[in-house]
């Protein structure tokens, strides 16, 4: 099965030195990425088709639904949005690693039949995720039980958040600090539900705190190759300077993916101003 491994983003001033400036470049080397834009903004049609020319059929979007959609409506409602979502997106629909419903932590085991009735309504033809935030979903009780139990009835994917390296780590860069605030500090349960489970790993800027935090995911994404194709998002405070992190990780990712393909060679800082 394929371990597909990606980023949050295709783009950075930074990684210009490295020759990755548009998504053609990324998709070199990497399989998948992110869609968190449409969380916020829907796409011109004809930027839809400019991703399309850029990549080719073993790449991999995971598309965020609108947050009109999964904050705003609630998940009620809403299937007209739905549907433009989708038919936005539809030429790109042989490249959908999952469509990734991200629910804010309002949203509560109350809402449950909310979700059960927006996801049964949904194409059958795409996968698909789900992010909870919600305390009692990681409180290894009834909540979190009757949650994994309708994703896995329904064959959708829970979205695995590992936050510990950036909620661990004592740097008080602007990033950082920024990174602690914004990503949830939630306990890391490593189930799978569907056959593509996403893991979203928080590294914090310190390559050396990082590292040893990343050692369980070797394991379990190795057992999940067996009959999954698991996909691994690597984030850093600073997507800037990702790449240290991605070189220090890489021996191990072409360990379980032999077919990665190897990374430019990250400059010296001083190098980059």
């Amino acid at each position: 099965m394929t371990l597909r491994i990606g980023l949050p983003q295709w783009q950075h001033a930074n990684w210009k030195v490295l020759g990755i400036e548009t998504l053609a470049d990324y998709a070199r080397l990497f399989g998948c990425v992110e869609g968190n834009t449409t969380l916020y903004a829907l796409p011109k049609p004809e930027v839809v088709q400019r991703w399309y020319d850029m990549t080719d059929d073993a790449f991999r979007f995971c598309f965020k639904f609108p947050d009109t959609i999964s904050h705003k409506a609630a998940l009620k409602n809403c299937d007209e949005l739905v549907n433009e979502f989708l038919r936005l997106l539809d030429p790109l629909s042989q490249r959908i690693g999952q469509y990734w419903l991200q629910l804010p932590a309002a949203f509560s085991p109350a809402q449950l039949t909310d979700l059960w009735a927006f996801l049964d309504r949904l194409p059958r033809s795409f996968h698909y995720g789900v992010e909870v935030r919600h305390a009692a979903f990681f409180a290894k009780g009834e909540a979190e039980r009757a949650l994994n139990r309708g994703l896995h009835q329904r064959g959708v994917n829970r979205v695995i958040l590992d936050s510990r390296p950036v909620h661990a780590s004592a740097s008080l860069s602007p990033a950082a600090v920024h990174a602690r605030a914004q990503k949830p500090r939630v306990p890391t349960h490593a189930v799978r539900t569907a056959g593509q489970p996403m893991v979203r790993f928080i590294g914090s800027d310190s390559v050396e705190e990082s590292l040893p935090l990343f050692d369980v995911w070797q394991q379990k994404l190795a057992d999940w190759q067996h009959d999954s194709d698991p996909l691994l998002f690597i984030h850093t405070p600073d997507m800037g300077a990702v790449f240290p992190l991605l070189q220090a990780l890489w021996p191990q990712l072409q360990q379980l993916e032999p077919t990665l393909r190897p990374l430019p060679a990250w400059p010296q800082q001083s190098s980059l101003f």
